[in-house]
């Protein structure tokens, strides 16, 4: 990371330590007696993440440390910062060898711009932010709760790019048909569906192959969604729709390298990973062909151009730790104009639609173990972490775990108003295909119909207070 983008961010959280300290410090040598307030300056509403929410809409609103982090583990934070930038190159190197032989990208930062979203490429551009997921048809009952099977010579992520004198396995070549959905009231919106061709594979790939596309989300929060306890999760749960609502929320159960069993997913699209930990190792090892001692094989193994490997990870414990604390420990940006009437009606808009079905506004923390931050805190993520039928419009056809071929894990919609400040776009769902907040909505299907059909009943005025909401958000 360059130093002065590390200064910064490091100044950015001594300065709520600061004002802080200041406060108390006048409060306790003023001669008058100090009257406190009982009513909070904010609305709990606006504080999105708890205590680790943050004051910030600018462009770095999705980098700051929480401010409720002890000098310690502040410490720990940055530098984890700098290794979640650090940039991997081929072995021998002193410095961050061990890039490949096949990979997607080259640090963690640049798929997760400013710990932002990814966005599909622009027609001139090569895959920055976006992935594609491989894998076989499974013979068996495609809920078997297994995981994917991997492609032979592939594996289950494909990799664009690699080191000198080895393959790319390929290259994805994306193209968009137009579709036109008309409102009740006569607007006409232009919808894109993203068609997508694999070329120049190094070998052959199976006619039969199933291929989904992932865009990178936002990292920041993520700790808090880990610390959400797991009957609080499974208490959302309703997969026979038991009460008829039309909502039926399923956990994805996975498999953690760690414990050796299966456990509750809560990260990724489909809910496939774990823990954030596993998160992290997996990403280092799908996206830029880096071990550690999670995932010892290199992601090429049973390729031509798997070199001689060590069992030695390429990277230590200690780095895996302080990267899964950073993101564990990133604060949340608040929310903003919560007492503009145009937002308030959107919020009772989304409620009505039955939005907040899937997208539950509030939740609370239990412990996490050493992070003590992000336990203990009432926050409003908008996700349940359960998987929904989006319908077949948005369904990949690729079953992962428990999570079949059409759905997909609510993701967190906090933030989602800065997206565009942050990351210069407003791409939304899983591969980036809807180009604003309405396209996106509008694309829910499956369990989220009813709650699409009733968005295209509203009025003009409605739909823009329900997206002055989620921009508020």
């Amino acid at each position: 990371m360059p130093f002065h983008n590390l200064k910064m961010r490091h100044f950015q959280s001594l300065l709520y330590f600061t004002i802080l300290a200041t406060i108390l410090l006048t409060a306790c040598s003023s001669e008058s007696p100090v009257t406190v307030e009982s009513t909070p300056v904010f609305s709990t509403s606006e504080l999105s993440g708890g205590e680790t929410t943050v004051f910030d809409a600018s462009s770095h609103a999705f980098s700051i440390p929480a401010p409720n982090l002890s000098p310690a583990a502040l410490e720990k934070h940055l530098k984890g910062d700098v290794e979640f930038e650090a940039v991997f190159v081929t072995a021998p190197a002193v410095v961050n060898p061990g890039l490949g032989p096949i990979y997607n990208n080259v640090s963690c930062i640049n798929c997760h711009s400013r710990d932002g979203r990814g966005r599909p490429p622009d027609a001139d551009e090569g895959l920055v932010s976006l992935l594609f997921r491989l894998s076989l048809p499974k013979t068996e009952d495609a809920m078997d709760g297994k995981p994917p099977i991997p492609v032979p010579g592939f594996g289950t992520q494909l990799n664009n790019r690699a080191i000198v004198n080895a393959n790319p396995e390929g290259k994805i070549k994306i193209d968009y048909t137009e579709q036109t959905l008309t409102t009740e009231d006569g607007t006409r919106v232009h919808l894109r569906y993203p068609n997508y061709t694999l070329t120049e594979t190094y070998q052959p790939l199976p006619e039969e192959v199933e291929v989904s596309p992932r865009v990178a989300p936002v990292v920041f929060g993520l700790g808090l969604l880990e610390a959400i306890p797991e009957n609080a999760i499974l208490a959302y749960a309703d997969e026979a729709d038991a009460d008829g609502d039309g909502i039926s929320g399923k956990p994805n159960f996975v498999w953690n390298v760690v414990e050796q069993r299966y456990t509750l997913g809560r990260f990724g699209w489909k809910a496939n990973q774990p823990t954030l930990l596993q998160q992290v190792a997996a990403a280092y090892h799908d996206d830029m062909g880096i071990t550690t001692s999670l995932f010892r094989t290199e992601n090429s193994a049973g390729q031509p151009q798997l070199t001689a490997h060590s069992a030695t990870p390429e990277i230590s414990d200690e780095i895996l730790e302080v990267v899964t604390f950073y993101v564990q420990t990133l604060a949340v940006p608040a929310r903003r104009n919560v007492e503009d009437p145009q937002v308030e009606q959107g919020e009772q808009l989304f409620a009505k639609a039955q939005c907040a079905s899937c997208h539950v506004p509030t939740l609370r923390t239990g412990v996490l173990a050493g992070v003590p931050s992000v336990s203990n805190q009432t926050i409003h993520p908008y996700t349940d972490l359960l998987l929904h039928d989006m319908g077949p419009d948005l369904a990949d056809n690729r079953p992962d775990f428990h999570a079949n071929g059409s759905e997909w894990r609510t993701p967190p919609l906090w933030g989602i108003g800065l997206v565009k400040r942050v990351n210069g776009h407003t791409n939304f769902l899983h591969d980036g295909r809807a180009r604003n907040l309405m396209e996106a909505i509008l694309w829910h299907g499956g369990e989220a119909e009813a709650s699409r059909q009733a968005v295209e009943q509203m009025s003009k005025t409605e739909r823009d207070a329900l997206i002055a909401f989620l921009e508020s958000l």
